[in-house]
């Protein structure tokens, strides 16, 4: 079952304008940056409180987030959960009829496994659970 919401993901054009403005925002920088390439984004975390925000610029043209940006602006990409047991989570929401974009988790940012739920099953929110790889 889900858990807490493990963060929001906002595409950005420009990671470094976005920290920038995110750090002054929050008061803080971000406690993390990575590249994930197959995903083709850099990203960048911040904390504020309990809760995590993850930047994501894409690297490629390609990439799902510049063709999101391309398509609807900058902005709230997606809602990702924690789940336990992300391979049972995904039989079960494909039993119950979501869309499910990823058959299998793969390796996300921040040492996770993640996978996603098609938004147009979601009320036009893409979903990601993420499982902590151990």
């Amino acid at each position: 079952m889900f858990g807490k919401i493990e963060h929001l993901g906002i595409a950005v054009k420009n990671l470094d304008q976005a920290n920038e403005l995110y750090t002054k925002l929050l008061g803080r920088e971000p406690y993390k940056t990575e590249t994930v390439e197959s995903e083709s984004v850099d990203t960048s975390f911040f904390k504020s409180g309990d809760n995590k925000i993850e930047l994501l610029a894409a690297t490629s043209e390609s990439s799902a987030i510049a063709k999101y940006i391309a398509k609807k602006g900058e902005g709230i990409h997606h809602v990702a959960f924690t789940v336990t047991d992300i391979k049972s989570e995904l039989m079960r929401l494909e039993k119950e009829g979501f869309q499910i974009l990823n058959k299998e988790p793969k390796r996300g940012a921040d040492n996770k496994w993640v996978a996603f739920l098609h938004p147009k099953g979601t009320n036009g929110v893409l979903i990601e659970l993420c499982q902590e790889i151990e």
